[in-house]
């Protein structure tokens, strides 16, 4: 089985945050079936391209056994709408045009977020004559529109109309949460063509980890509670809170808020430290993947928030999965599936997104509470190893995509 996947973003290692088909690689597919990827150069989040590639026309790399192709593309930070637009069409259109340079396969897979991504997907499925399987990783236009992103009308409806041609024409829909499949179903999609395939952790890469550690001793962090938001400053986190948060704890000398990352939002919360004088927040720029274990580690606490919006009830952070792993709780300023997750795991505490008061409180029960902390710490990793193990994910989708081919066999 050959498949043929289709992500804007792939860096150069491979466990980085994406679909289970190719994060995976060889100890999950295993030798009856290839993967390759078409994909850009790496350059996520500033538009900046990675050591050691060029934007070329096209260029080739095989990473854990995995066949890249990677394509040029119109380069863009990953903020402003209208030249991240064209950075993702010049993406579909150059995916489009080398797919020939990628032999024969059995099915093609294409991941949101973004449309373009999706609609290479569609092209090329057509121009292999092979069947077209569809994964949603976020809701667009919803999302955009949400964080205020987008407010013109006229682009809303042309973007909605095409979301319902793409999850019509899809062979398959793999949707990441079930809140998603019942978005998909209200737009008139049949239930059985949509299967849900969760986020989850990489059990060998995320394992518990002693918190004191070489991070803690070279960021001063030694003696003191870490409470870490670790992934994206996107507009949709709504880190403002934490920041209110962080003020609110000020005279607490043990504290010490960790930012982890980068993205649209992180000079913008620079600039707010500075002004508001907040020496109890660190932050650092985004991290080599093969270090974010070691930042989890000597983390107390790891935080997830996204703004309070209704859009936001469907979505599930894959970063709560990793935490969870590597025994440490959760604060989740996040309603919906999400909350129901660490609910019945009892792996953190929940609180209103945007809620600064509640996420202060949370923290200072989880420092002066030490029992606590730990329990909720074991019981994740033992609800994730249950449940959410990449591995098992991966099977999963592996069945989807051969009965998809099998259902599907001959042109299309």
């Amino acid at each position: 089985m050959h498949i043929l996947f289709l992500t804007h973003y792939f860096p150069p290692e491979v466990n980085a945050p994406a679909s289970r088909t190719y994060e995976n690689s060889r100890r999950w597919v295993g030798d009856d079936c290839r993967v390759t990827i078409i994909t850009c150069a790496p350059n996520h989040p500033n538009g900046i391209i990675y050591p050691g590639y060029k934007n070329r026309l096209w260029q080739w790399e095989q990473i854990d056994g995995i066949d890249v192709l990677r394509v040029k593309t119109y380069l863009s930070a990953n903020k402003g709408f209208f030249k991240r637009t064209l950075n993702y069409i010049s993406f579909m259109l150059s995916a489009v045009f080398f797919c020939r340079l990628v032999g024969s396969v059995d099915v093609v897979v294409s991941t949101s977020p973004q449309f373009f991504c999706g609609m290479a997907g569609y092209f090329i499925a057509r121009i292999k004559r092979r069947p077209w399987i569809l994964e949603i990783r976020d809701l667009w236009p919803e999302s955009i529109i949400a964080v205020g992103a987008l407010k013109n009308r006229f682009i809303i409806r042309w973007l909605e109309k095409i979301e319902t041609f793409l999850y019509a024409q899809a062979n398959h829909i793999v949707a990441l949460t079930h809140a998603f499949k019942r978005h998909i179903c209200s737009r008139g999609v049949a239930a059985n063509k949509i299967s849900v395939i969760t986020n989850g952790a990489d059990l060998d890469r995320f394992q518990p980890l002693p918190k004191e550690s070489a991070i803690r001793k070279q960021y001063g962090l030694n003696g003191k509670f870490v409470a870490a938001f670790i992934g994206t400053h996107g507009m949709a986190h709504g880190l403002e809170t934490l920041f209110k948060a962080a003020q609110l704890l000020k005279d607490q000398p043990g504290i010490v808020w960790l930012l982890v990352g980068d993205g649209a939002e992180r000079e913008n919360l620079l600039l707010q430290k500075e002004k508001l004088g907040l020496n109890n927040i660190l932050m650092l720029s985004q991290q080599p993947k093969n270090k974010i274990p070691e930042f989890i580690a000597a983390s107390d606490v790891c935080i997830a928030l996204l703004k309070k919006r209704k859009v936001f009830k469907k979505v599930i952070p894959s970063k709560i999965f990793e935490a969870m792993a590597m025994e440490r709780p959760i604060i989740l300023g996040l309603e919906g599936e999400c909350k129901e997750i660490i609910q019945r795991g009892k792996c953190g505490i929940c609180i209103e997104p945007e809620n600064e008061t509640q996420l202060s409180e949370a923290v200072m029960k989880l420092y002066n509470e030490n029992k606590l902390l730990d329990l909720l710490g074991k019981n994740g990793s033992r609800f994730v190893v249950k449940e959410f193990g990449r591995g098992e994910l991966a099977e999963q989708y592996l069945k989807v995509c051969k009965r998809i081919i099998n259902d599907n066999r001959g042109p299309i």
